[in-house]
């Protein structure tokens, strides 16, 4: 009778009868246990509203360019274009903390899709004042109307922070992948605009944008089931008291942003490469998301570490431009890109800390607010120095505004900036 692979062997050695161990089955190879990103989207439900997320906020990075190259295109007037699209960013910054306020009051789904009608209405009413050649004025009202677009970076966030609120470690997974996504569109978003404008016709952007953005929001707020409860509101819980200390910290990152972006673009353009702006530009994002998605796989850092980094890294621009090398300045933005995405990551992660329950997403909408004041005033001033200096010196200027806001963290606000970040 054959003997089954279990069975002990039997041997005979002189007279001893001796029981030998079977032959040991090959080592099945560990499995290897999944990543952060990979447990963060087996949560149901979180690859849906994602997607949903995703196609939403890729129109962020459109409506911008696309509106300008529109505008220009038809009027022949940048001046004016740029005075449309800046109206329309002041608009944000008024209506979008009430538009979050009532979001947390009665739930995304019942508040996000009517104000989304009513800015993708206001874009079509701004082709079609374009097209027809209506008085200028009308551009602005209609740029105006789309101020209602909901905060979809804070929605989504907020739906982590409302899934994960008993795991810190997944917490910061999640918020490291909003910010890689939010470099993604904005890399990806003006590519796509200008693309758009140019090879179909000068509207393509702007009716691209804001089917994206109807499309996404739709898809978004239908995920019922991830979506946070309202709560009602309770007496001295504004985010408004409690974000305030942060908001200091956010015009200066937004400052930097915006000096940034400007003296890149008249840097490429005084060497002639102004073609090439795009893409210079997209590598400093691709930084920051690749940045950000090996940021949410470490364990966090301090805000004072991040800004430390940052405030190094944003004298690399400066540095590189100095020696007139494209190649050493490319770099250089890169790196300087992968140092922005920890800090805002990090960041972030205070206006969740501080912000009153039921009140987040109209507490990181206030902080947004904070950081597009910022970038208004670094392009401005950016523009100023590059008429005045040149394009070289306004390098200076992103590294002075992380240094600043390194200094406002060490200083004006020692204690209640440096606190322990908590998972609402």
């Amino acid at each position: 009778m054959p003997q089954t692979a279990s069975a002990p062997l039997m041997a005979v050695t002189g007279s001893t009868l001796v029981l030998s161990a079977p032959a040991s089955a090959p080592r099945r190879r560990a499995a290897r246990a999944p990543g952060p990103y990979r447990r963060l989207f087996a949560l149901p439900g979180t690859r849906a509203f994602t997607a949903g997320n995703l196609i939403a906020r890729l129109p962020t990075g459109m409506f911008g360019i696309s509106a300008v190259m529109m505008i220009a295109g038809q009027r022949g007037s940048y001046a004016l274009a740029g005075a449309v699209t800046a109206t329309g960013l002041a608009a944000t910054a008024v209506v979008g903390p009430w538009t979050a306020r009532l979001v947390d009051r009665y739930g995304q789904a019942r508040i996000a899709v009517p104000a989304t009608l009513i800015a993708v209405l206001g874009s079509v009413g701004l082709i079609l004042c374009v097209r027809t050649h209506a008085p200028s004025w009308t551009l602005f009202a209609s740029c105006v109307a789309t101020a209602t677009t909901p905060n979809i970076g804070g929605m989504s966030r907020a739906r982590w922070t409302h899934l994960l609120r008993d795991s810190p470690a997944a917490h910061h997974t999640a918020m490291s992948f909003e910010q890689a996504a939010d470099e993604l569109c904005f890399m990806c978003g003006p590519a796509v605009a200008a693309f758009l404008c140019s090879a179909a016709f000068p509207e393509a952007g702007t009716l691209t944008a804001a089917v994206l953005l109807l499309t996404g929001m739709l898809l978004f707020t239908s995920q019922r089931a991830t979506e946070p409860p309202v709560s009602a509101p309770r007496h001295g819980t504004s985010p408004l008291r409690a974000v305030r200390p942060l908001l200091a910290l956010f015009l200066p990152l937004g400052l930097l942003f915006g000096s940034m972006e400007v003296t890149s673009i008249a840097q490429l353009g005084a060497h002639g490469l102004g073609a090439a702006t795009g893409l210079v530009l997209a590598l400093q994002a691709a930084g920051s998301c690749a940045a950000g998605l090996f940021y949410g796989a470490l364990r966090p850092r301090s805000l004072r570490t991040c800004l430390i980094t940052l405030s190094a890294a944003m004298a690399l621009p400066w540095a590189a431009a100095s020696t007139g090398s494209l190649a050493l300045l490319a770099l250089a933005l890169l790196l300087a890109g992968m140092a922005t995405a920890p800090t805002m990551v990090t960041a972030m992660s205070r206006i969740h800390a501080v912000t009153p329950e039921g009140r987040l997403n109209e507490g990181m909408t206030l902080a947004v607010t904070a950081i597009f004041a910022g970038i208004s005033l670094g392009s401005a001033t950016a523009g100023t120095l590059i008429d005045a200096l040149g394009p070289t010196t306004p390098y200076a200027l992103p590294a002075a505004a992380a240094l600043l806001a390194l200094l406002i963290l060490l200083t004006c606000q020692p204690v209640r900036l440096s606190g322990t970040t908590r998972v609402p």
